[in-house]
């Protein structure tokens, strides 16, 4: 994440720099979009660094130990959530700027320092998206997965702009050449159209874990292991409750105890709560699971 910080700086100087002086709005949107993105990638390093000291160090700071006691995994879909309304801002805004541009008779740019500075930054979005990718393959963090899904983004606008601006080149000076005030506002705006779905797809998966909306495939595997469980132990009934909090899970599990089966040891209702939490799976690390047997169903909610 420091290493694709330092690449998206770079990129973004490279075309807010570029923008103004070639004259391109596409350029100068495509700078905005990887200061936006790398103002993200500070947040998200300082949250993925919370979620790691609380999860795998265990080296927090007394006083935030106890004002978070549940850990920080909510942080993770609330910087999603903040990302991905930035992005859509921003490409909404280019979409406008765009539809503006073509009304007015569009705008004439400089291709020669246009097509240097695309072929530039599609050099470095493919290579540190390719990076990030083989590194996540071992990691798993959606922080990662965002980001590389960013350089994707940025690399599918750079190179839209190198095809848009080598055109351009081409036609200067020939039969064509009116065209080429509207290259650049019409690049800009299929670039926007491309990409508006995709922060709204994040957009959605953010808030849907804001928001605790239970996953099906994730629900579905807790009530599996709680229906086999309640069947080899004779229990009445159970009640599940399940969310997905950034790459961390919440889980509540309630079981229905028949009120005339024998007493059992405390030892032996943990070794269930253990058998239970290996038949759920997943790092118990990321993972935050309560197990709770009672005779009276009106406690289990």
């Amino acid at each position: 994440m420091k290493r694709s910080l330092v690449a998206i700086l770079l990129v973004s100087v490279l075309g807010i720099v570029f923008g103004i002086g070639s004259g391109s709005f596409a350029i100068l949107f495509d700078g905005v979009f990887s200061l936006v993105d790398a103002a993200m990638t500070v947040l998200s390093l300082f949250v993925a660094r919370l979620i790691t000291r609380s999860t795998v160090t265990n080296d927090l700071p007394e006083h935030l130990r106890r004002r978070f006691s549940m850990g920080f995994w909510h942080l993770e879909p609330l910087v999603l959530t903040l990302n991905a309304t930035l992005l859509l801002s921003v490409t909404i805004y280019a979409i406008f700027s765009a539809v503006m541009s073509l009304l007015s008779g569009g705008r004439t740019i400089e291709f020669g320092p246009a097509i240097a500075y695309a072929v530039a930054v599609f050099a470095i979005c493919a290579g540190m998206g390719w990076y990030e990718h083989r590194a996540n393959r071992r990691i798993g963090s959606d922080f990662i997965k965002m980001d590389v899904q960013g350089w994707i983004m940025a690399g599918g606008i750079t190179l839209s702009l190198l095809i848009a601006f080598a055109i351009g080149y081409m036609l200067d000076g020939s039969d064509y050449s009116w065209l080429l005030p509207y290259i650049d506002p019409a690049v800009l705006l299929l670039v926007g159209l491309v990409l508006v779905p995709v922060p709204i797809r994040t957009l959605r998966r953010a808030v849907a874990e804001v928001l605790l909306i239970t996953p099906d495939d994730l629900l579905q595997k807790v009530e599996r292991v709680a229906d086999e469980i309640m069947s080899e132990e004779g229990f009445r009934g159970h009640r599940a409750y399940a969310a997905r909090v950034g790459r961390g899970t919440q889980i509540e599990l309630y079981f229905i105890v028949p009120t005339d089966q024998p007493p059992r040891r405390l030892e032996e209702w943990d070794a269930l709560r253990d058998r239970i939490g290996a038949a759920v799976g997943g790092d118990p690390r990321q993972r935050w699971l309560t197990i709770a047997f009672t005779t009276d169903p009106d406690r289990a909610g």
